[in-house]
């Protein structure tokens, strides 16, 4: 057969965020208690090319509507300094409580395992600056709330919630209501 006659070569798929996410997502089971089943994206930061997808994908659904990123203790952080750079704009961290010096506003809320306290440094932006949270994974909300709440608090406007994978069952967009929050992956 000639190259003629050959049949046209089908390209390469482009990769998607969630089919990267489902190829390089991770479970491990009873962490960081027993009964806990853990999705693990570090594998999904590990990979260049996958983190690249994974950026390129949540940043693009909210284009324009932001000012600054901020990032959730601790995968959170990974996401939201991506997406800063990669779009050119700010970025705040959302930390577990006692880790930020100076003034801070705190919000306390419940886990999936237990109760915990975000805190975030108020005035690093301009008043009603627009403010997108990212962080790994949606699971009962409690996090995401706490978080969309101090910004809130700090005077700025929740621009949007970006999540890489969520655990549908736990029902935790229903804290989320309101605000809109994308994610790239449900289970």
């Amino acid at each position: 057969m000639t190259s003629e006659n050959a049949a046209p070569s089908t390209p390469p798929a482009t990769p998607t965020a969630s089919g990267e996410l489902k190829r390089l997502l991770t479970e491990i089971p009873d962490f960081p208690k027993p009964g806990i089943l853990f999705r693990d994206v570090a594998p999904v930061f590990a990979d260049g090319p996958a983190f690249r997808v994974i950026v390129d994908e949540i940043v693009t659904r909210f284009a324009g509507r932001f000012d600054a990123v901020a990032g959730v203790e601790a995968r959170g952080f990974v996401l939201a300094a991506a997406a800063a750079y990669a779009t050119g704009t700010g970025l705040l961290v959302v930390r577990k409580a006692g880790k930020l010096p100076g003034e801070v506003i705190a919000e306390s809320y419940d886990l999936e395992y237990g109760t915990a306290t975000l805190e975030l440094e108020p005035n690093q932006l301009a008043p009603g600056a627009r403010v997108l949270v990212l962080d790994d994974i949606l699971a009962t909300g409690g996090t995401l709330r706490a978080a969309a709440s101090l910004i809130e608090r700090a005077g700025y406007t929740v621009a949007g919630i970006g999540v890489l994978f969520e655990l549908a069952e736990l029902e935790g967009r229903a804290k989320l209501a309101g605000y809109d929050t994308e994610v790239l992956l449900a289970e």
